[in-house]
């Protein structure tokens, strides 16, 4: 893939409200999400990620403002977005092919009519850029859940996007599949400047990759560094560090942390 820069500078929500059915479920949200920035949306199930994310895209009216603004301050008309969903639902035992998967999404046309030149150039390229040109004649049913979040990663990246949204994509993978991933992502938001948008439970790796955290609960508890962020009472609460709920802690990855000093006057030990 070439090397694309977004021309975005950041998305800007501004109060956004999200009600349904009469229940309101985020309430006078206000965050950034920058260019060149990984940004972690946390929180225990239930708290508004996804409703964030779907509002976000698009896919739930709300009230408030999200604005996409360029570095001189202008609005930017219109958003180039990729997004990778938790699961990709479909019959493994489909005789299809990645390469065959996603030339069909490329050129929206299915694989019995022939793949062209220029679009198996392309899915090489977009595999390339994820670290995945193994998988380029893998059947699509063989593919772990770490691989698929590579193709689907490799789709929602051609071309570069604004924003990248990434919604619990490695969601049953294990450590080493998901710090791939990870740094995949890494690279790719140094290489393309891309604002990216990720929500996840593995509170351990957010810390090592993260460059800003939004812990949420309808609204905004707090926001900021990873470090500042952990070291907070809303966090503390919100995952019950501490002798009063280390089930809960131990489900989100607390007692894999190297203990700091913000943790150390933390009952039990665990943090």
């Amino acid at each position: 893939m070439p090397n694309q820069v977004c021309s975005l500078c950041r998305i800007a929500l501004d109060k956004v409200n999200v009600v349904r059915g009469g229940q309101t479920l985020l309430q006078d949200v206000s965050m950034h999400i920058h260019c060149g920035q990984l940004t972690v949306l946390i929180g225990q199930n239930g708290a508004g990620k996804t409703t964030l994310i779907r509002a976000l895209l698009g896919e739930l009216p709300h009230g408030g403002a999200i604005r996409h603004v360029d570095d001189h301050g202008r609005a930017v008309p219109r958003l180039r977005t990729g997004y990778v969903p938790q699961h990709l639902d479909f019959d493994k035992e489909m005789p299809v092919t990645v390469e065959d998967f996603m030339a069909a999404a490329f050129t929206k046309r299915p694989v019995w009519t022939g793949i062209s030149r220029r679009t198996r150039e392309k899915v090489r390229a977009a595999l390339r850029d994820v670290n995945g040109e193994e998988l380029l004649k893998r059947p699509l049913g063989r593919c772990s859940g770490g691989e698929l979040q590579r193709v689907l990663l490799a789709l929602a990246i051609s071309p570069a996007p604004d924003l990248l949204v990434l919604d619990e994509p490695v969601s049953g993978v294990d450590q080493n599949g998901l710090r791939m991933f990870l740094d995949t992502v890494n690279r790719l938001k140094e290489q393309h400047h891309m604002a990216i948008l990720l929500v996840s439970h593995d509170l351990n790796l957010v810390r090592q990759y993260a460059d800003h955290v939004v812990l949420l609960d309808k609204s905004v508890l707090v926001q900021g560094p990873p470090d500042y962020v952990y070291a907070s009472p809303e966090f503390q609460k919100a995952f019950a560090v501490g002798a009063r709920n280390l089930t809960s802690a131990r489900h989100h990855g607390v007692e894999r942390w190297t203990p700091r000093t913000t943790f150390d006057n933390q009952e039990g030990g665990e943090a």
